[in-house]
């Protein structure tokens, strides 16, 4: 195999050969990849990709690549020790839980996963510490994980704690039968009363944080909303995203000219004052009524896997919107 890719010393591997028998109509080596080694998600078979741990007849090799029968495969991939997800004494709003799965209103400033940069305090290490048995099918650094919201999005999501229950949540999720609401709270006054925003979406040529509009090769979004109060310069939309890109209502309210307030990413002002509806001088002091997008996933529809029923589980709307909204409401109508 190819040592594009040398691994460090005193870190072990994995060595996976073999030869595909058929071709894999329709399909992308990461996708499939994927699928033969569900331990590993699609992100990581991509980084080993990109950093030549895998190829293909002894070639370096796209995620894109389409694989053939008699195509060769090899795999190395790095392995650390064993890593498992502290628990952590983490507030956690529970809007629902039983023995198969747990619903949470995610605060914000809340990252969901361990990942590169977040070891610790995340919703993981506290459901660790919750409950203690979580699903293991998306491998030990996110357990139970069956979608995600963005670190400053706020809502429920829905965790697993059973391996088959996990499996077909996720399942429902990629055939777009969840359900999903969220409100959203936008820079203008949106002049449609409804509309739906179908724009194909993906990575930024230049912000590697960012998502954008991409005709040319993006994946296919698509966010229906629906305007639910204008107060001056600002509209309260209920939003329905059909898929789920990353950043996908986010890109989508501003693609339209509306983007969410206070997202740092998207947005036209980074943080809320009070000051700035009240005519008063800010001061030094005076601590920001809004510091985050303001985006929360409200409701969740979805099929109880063990309970066959379908299930609806709403989270309030967390403070720090409530009272932006609420300044809005009394200043700006």
């Amino acid at each position: 195999m190819s040592n594009t890719n040398d691994v460090p010393e005193g870190v072990e591997e994995k060595y996976y050969e073999f030869t595909l028998r058929n071709r894999v109509e329709g399909n992308r080596i990461d996708s499939y990849l994927a699928t033969r080694f569900p331990d590993y998600s699609r992100t990581f078979i991509q980084k080993l990709i990109e950093s030549g741990n895998i190829t293909v007849n002894g070639r370096p090799i796209k995620a894109s690549y389409s694989p053939s029968g008699g195509d060769h495969v090899e795999c190395r991939v790095p392995v650390v020790q064993k890593e498992e997800i502290p628990p952590e004494k983490i507030p956690l709003d529970i809007v629902y839980e039983d023995e198969w799965l747990v619903v949470v209103n995610k605060a914000a400033d809340l990252v969901v996963h361990p990942s590169r940069g977040h070891t610790g305090g995340t919703l993981v290490n506290g459901l660790a510490y919750h409950c203690n048995n979580l699903s293991e099918g998306s491998g030990p650094l996110r357990p139970g994980i069956v979608h995600r919201l963005d670190r400053d999005t706020t809502g429920a999501i829905v965790v697993a704690k059973d391996d088959q229950v996990q499996k077909e949540l996720q399942r429902q999720f990629h055939d777009r039968e969840v359900k999903k609401e969220y409100v959203a709270v936008c820079e203008g006054r949106i002049e449609l009363d409804a509309d739906v925003i179908d724009e194909p979406l993906g990575s930024h040529r230049r912000h590697k944080k960012m998502q954008t509009i991409r005709p040319d090769n993006g994946k296919r979004a698509k966010t229906t909303y629906r305007v639910a109060e204008r107060l001056g310069d600002f509209t309260i939309v209920r939003c329905f995203p059909e898929t789920g890109r990353t950043h996908q209502i986010r890109v989508h309210l501003r693609h339209i000219g509306h983007p969410i307030v206070a997202d740092q990413l998207y947005g036209q002002r980074k943080v809320v004052y009070k000051s700035d509806f009240t005519g008063k001088e800010h001061h030094p002091a005076e601590q920001p009524v809004l510091e985050r997008q303001a985006l929360h996933a409200r409701r969740l529809t979805l099929h109880h896997p063990k309970r066959d029923e379908n299930m609806t589980f709403e989270a309030d709307i967390p403070d720090d919107m409530r009272t932006f909204i609420e300044l809005i409401r009394n200043t700006c109508t």
